[in-house]
């Protein structure tokens, strides 16, 4: 591998990525400047190699299409902007020390957030066990935790990222029930009837 190539990534990630440091300077330290407000969004443009890159695309655009067909593209976009906000804020309370967020798969996993509220709805609307809509995510969960049990044999291991993954997913579920076709005046509904 080039060794320029390498250099330059490793200088966007620090220019461009999200970090606990960099949680520390926004919440901390009060530097709310926009070098590194941005940062808690810029980070899904960076990615390690052109593979993760790749992966990331071919997710984003095939979830970004089925949840498109549904939601309108506002939401889509609030959903996916919303799994990156809310996995770099969990990257940064959960996480401690020089690690680096980079890439776009807590917007993705937002995506599937909301891939799961779709299906959570059509399975209710058809009195279906709405727990099966988890099954994407619950199998992602065992994949990574998968990963991690074997890292020491495989040379990998838990990767921090996955907390903003997660975050990601959590968001765009909750975030769903507000911008899907709907969503805020059954919200309303529910809320008048308590």
């Amino acid at each position: 591998m080039d060794e320029g190539a390498v250099g330059l990534r490793l200088q966007m990630v620090q220019d461009w990525g999200f970090s606990p440091v960099i949680w520390d300077q926004v919440m901390g330290l009060g530097d709310r400047s926009f070098a590194m407000v941005r940062r808690f969004v810029t980070y899904a443009f960076v990615h390690g190699s052109f593979t993760h890159a790749l992966f990331g695309a071919a997710l984003l655009l095939a979830l970004g299409k089925f949840v498109g067909d549904v939601f309108r593209w506002w939401a889509v976009l609030a959903v996916f902007l919303a799994g990156l906000l809310a996995g770099a804020v969990a990257f940064g309370v959960l996480i401690d020390g020089p690690r680096w967020l980079f890439g776009c798969y807590p917007g993705v996993y937002a995506l599937i957030g909301a891939f799961s509220y779709i299906l959570w709805l059509r399975l209710g609307q058809r009195g279906e066990n709405r727990l099966r809509a988890f099954r994407l995510i619950g199998l992602l969960l065992i994949v990574q935790l998968a990963f991690a049990a074997l890292g020491p044999v495989i040379g990998g291991g838990f990767d921090p990222g996955f907390v903003a993954d997660l975050a990601g997913f959590v968001a765009g579920f909750l975030v769903s029930t507000v911008v899907s076709p709907g969503g805020l005046a059954a919200l309303r509904r529910r809320i008048q009837a308590r």
